[in-house]
């Protein structure tokens, strides 16, 4: 919170005031040094919040005088807590990655959003092919165009039926000299 102050006020300092520069740089390194203690106190509430916590949470351990029975017991109950840390840690980390895939999610929504024009409403306009060429084309296209006479035709070309004949009369015919003569001239 404080860091947010002095970088306000560094911000504040550094705009033309009415402050002389020895002074602002005396107060600058003033808020900095602050700053920088300010920082050390907070690492060191860390640290002792920290030490309590642990200190609360997990309570010194008495080994001395106990039995091997005893022992076994207290290492049975230490693993069954272990386990059940590690399940909520587990627990509380899946819900954290959900968390996260849900963010960056509906961020990806908000970009797509952001990103997106709305269209206007367009209006209706009849307009003929002759003024939307000219439009388009400027003063280049003085004829008319027909769009009807630039389309293709397609012809329908009738099969070729070959008529059937008997195969015993192209064996006759076929056959011999005369037969590979007219092949030969038909290949060319």
């Amino acid at each position: 919170m404080f860091l947010h102050y002095t970088f306000c006020l560094l911000l504040f300092l550094q705009r033309k005031s009415k402050i002389s520069a020895s002074r602002r740089l005396a107060l600058k390194t003033k808020m900095l040094k602050m700053a920088a203690v300010m920082l050390e106190k907070d690492k060191e509430e860390k640290k002792q919040e920290r030490e309590a916590t642990l200190s609360e949470r997990v309570p010194p351990l008495q080994l001395s005088g106990l039995s091997l029975q005893d022992l076994q017991t207290l290492c049975k109950d230490l693993h069954h807590k272990i386990d059940v840390v590690d399940e909520d840690r587990y627990d509380i980390e899946a819900k954290v990655s959900k968390n996260s895939k849900e963010i960056e999610n509906l961020s990806q929504k908000i970009i797509e959003l952001k990103g997106k024009m709305k269209r206007p409403a367009l209006k209706r306009v009849k307009i003929s092919a002759d003024a939307m060429l000219g439009a388009l084309l400027g003063a280049k296209v003085k004829e008319s165009v027909d769009f009807k006479v630039n389309l293709k035709t397609v012809k329908k070309e009738e099969e070729k039926k070959e008529e059937v004949t008997d195969w015993r009369k192209n064996v006759e015919a076929m056959s011999g000299m005369e037969g590979r003569k007219k092949l030969f001239d038909a290949g060319q």
